[in-house]
């Protein structure tokens, strides 16, 4: 396959790479850039672990072509934390037990972060439907939604 340069920002750093044209956004992050925050879950859209932020919108890394992103900036959960600290949603998640494997985190604190730069005072029922688009097979989904929750009481999340 034919490689092609791309340049984007990922988590507030220029980066500049050859890829395989058709590879997928998660592929060049994981396996070219190292950034193994975003899991391959189920490699067809439809569990949500490879969630990121491409100019600030939610998208699933598995099926966004790497090419597309040219130009744009890429956020992953590696990138919220600012100076150690964790950013008010990854610390909410943690404080109220709301990972269990820990698997589906990554793309649920995506999701999450997408809503609260959306709406900063969300319902349940808007935390629900925002992360309706990602599979967790261990916690129920009510620490989640409890941990967004609190997140976006805190005011905080934009922090990071």
């Amino acid at each position: 396959m034919a490689k092609v340069p791309i340049q984007f920002v990922l988590n507030g750093d220029e980066k500049a790479e050859f890829v395989e044209s058709g590879s997928t956004l998660l592929k060049v992050l994981r396996e070219k850039l190292g950034d193994t925050s975003p899991k391959g879950g189920c490699h067809q859209g439809t569990c949500g672990t490879c969630s990121v932020l491409v100019d600030g919108e939610l998208r699933l890394s598995c099926l966004t072509l790497a090419e597309t992103c040219e130009g744009a900036s890429v956020t992953t959960t590696a990138g919220l934390a600012e100076g150690g600290v964790l950013h008010p949603l990854q610390r909410a998640f943690q404080e109220g037990f709301a990972t269990q494997c820990g698997f589906c985190t990554p793309g649920m604190i995506m999701a999450a972060k997408a809503l609260l730069d959306r709406v900063p005072n969300p319902t349940r029922e808007e935390v629900v439907d925002a992360i309706s688009g990602n599979i967790c097979r261990c916690t129920g989904y009510e620490p989640i939604i409890r941990a967004i929750l609190s997140a976006a009481r805190s005011n905080s999340h934009h922090a990071a």
